[in-house]
């Protein structure tokens, strides 16, 4: 046969796979470069743990073909960090773990930048806040604890935190007007300084991560009294001899009205396309598919919310109203 009929032949053939609406795959975008993860913290803190554990997963699953390199950039309350990908517009190859100095940085600093100025990607989970009391103190219960402190009148119990005008004080002033009581609140660098003063016995209780103050609890060091979530965490592992931490009311069901848990999100610059966006969306969804994903949230007892897209977005709206309101009550900011 001709050279003619076999060119016929792939031509006949080819337009028949288009008529049945088999192209040929489009390969979707990936890195093509290694891509930059800012953590708005210092090293060893929830982010920047959570950050290098999702850098650890995505090398062991071998989840990317370029390098993930995890860059701290903590100046001014992670304002560094934020304002670096803010630059960043329109290159994928940075993304960002987030917490809610996403909402508090601006509003107490100034600094020219909103979460709307980048690109939210997914909402990873919800870190809890516990309030801790020392285990050689008489309170079995948050309502016994608060209103011991009540009796004894305004500043005279110390709540300690991390930082200033960030989430740990934010919380105790929430307390404070739920309960018309007043701490003198003590802030330390990190959650590890704060478990330890706990157990020092220089301050009288702490609204700690769970992660934070889980191996004081195991000792019989710390007691936790309740979690600042509107559910109990769902984990019923046993973490001492006698309890999980499913075991531990709400702080609602506690006799403390109080609310309050921390972003722990991933965004991208502002001015990405679509399909970048999706690339990181399928790698987060592997990544909390692992088995060290489930493990480490376990651990440290996080709600496990996942939100993408416009569910993330509205969620982003009314997280920031809520810190506007907690820090303008605090009087951590002027009336906007």
């Amino acid at each position: 046969m001709s050279k003619d009929f076999f060119q016929s032949r792939r031509l006949r053939l080819a337009a028949a796979v288009i008529a049945l609406g088999v192209a040929a795959p489009v390969l979707a975008w990936e890195p093509a470069k290694p891509v930059e993860f800012v953590v708005p913290a210092g090293t060893g803190g929830g982010a920047d743990q959570m950050a290098r554990l999702i850098q650890g997963i995505v090398v062991k699953h071998n989840l990317m073909k370029q390098p993930l390199v995890v860059v701290n950039k903590s100046g001014g309350a992670g304002a560094e960090g934020f304002l670096s990908v803010k630059e960043a517009s329109g290159d994928p190859h940075k993304i960002i773990i987030t917490l809610s100095n996403l909402f508090t940085t601006p509003m107490a600093t100034g600094v020219p930048f909103n979460w709307k100025d980048m690109t939210p990607v997914a909402m990873m989970a919800l870190d809890n806040f516990v309030l801790w009391t020392n285990a050689s103190q008489p309170y079995q219960t948050a309502k016994d604890y608060i209103a011991a402190v009540k009796a004894a009148g305004p500043n005279k119990f110390k709540m300690a935190g991390t930082g200033s005008k960030q989430e740990d004080q934010i919380l105790t002033v929430a307390i404070e007007k739920a309960t018309g009581t007043k701490f003198i609140y003590i802030p330390f660098k990190g959650g590890g300084d704060v478990a330890v003063q706990l157990v020092g016995g220089h301050v009288q209780s702490t609204v700690n991560n769970p992660i934070e103050a889980v191996a004081q609890w195991r000792a019989g060091s710390l007691r936790p009294l309740c979690v600042f979530d509107d559910e109990r965490m769902p984990y019923k592992a046993k973490v001492t001899d006698t309890q999980s931490w499913n075991d531990i009311p709400t702080c609602k069901e506690a006799g403390v009205p109080t609310e309050y848990t921390m972003l722990r999100g991933i965004f991208m610059p502002a001015g990405i396309t679509p399909d970048q966006r999706a690339f990181y969306v399928d790698l987060l969804t592997k990544i909390r598919n692992t088995p060290e994903w489930k493990e480490y949230m376990e651990k440290g007892a996080f709600n496990q919310s996942f939100m993408t897209g416009a569910e993330f977005t509205k969620w982003l709206e009314g997280a920031e109203t809520t810190h506007r309101t907690l820090m303008t009550e605090a009087g951590f900011i002027g009336n906007k």
